[in-house]
């Protein structure tokens, strides 16, 4: 299945975005609108970081386990996605860019590796409600980023 990115144009620098992108906890904060009972485990921040959540898209829910396993501070972090009983299998990369006038470009891809049938049969639709959740992501991650780059200068 073909994947989906999004992508947001912020003021912070890569390093205040990956700063705030690199503890898991704050994913809590701008993806709650579809993720929710976030569960925490390993390290706060960093590889091996991880949460299990519910996701609920499309009128489904299921668990979906995060992990970090790739960091490239502070242009790069990708995140292994395991749902659906381990017959779903995806990766999110977040890939933070700086901008010529300052601020950053972040995008968010969500590549599938391993798709359940149901999922390959509605592809289209699949696609089209991940890229619709997402892009909400990308503009609650902003409005977070200010807040907590703002909490943080104070």
């Amino acid at each position: 299945m073909k994947s989906v990115t999004v992508s947001i144009d912020v003021p912070q620098t890569p390093e205040q975005v990956y700063d705030f992108l690199d503890v898991m906890a704050h994913h809590e904060r701008f993806t709650n609108h579809y993720l929710t009972g976030w569960r925490y485990s390993g390290p706060g921040r960093g590889i091996g970081s991880c949460a299990t959540v519910t996701a609920a898209l499309g009128g489904v829910k299921t668990d979906v386990t995060i992990e970090v396993v790739e960091a490239d501070p502070p242009r790069r972090m990708v995140e292994r996605n395991v749902s659906a009983a381990g017959r779903r299998l995806a990766q999110g990369t977040y890939t933070i860019e700086p901008l010529r006038t300052g601020g950053s470009h972040v995008s968010f891809t969500y590549a599938w590796a391993r798709v359940p049938l149901a999922d390959r049969l509605l592809g289209p639709v699949v696609r089209a409600t991940i890229r619709r959740a997402n892009r909400t992501v990308m503009r609650r991650l902003a409005t977070e980023l200010a807040r907590h780059v703002s909490a943080a200068g104070s």
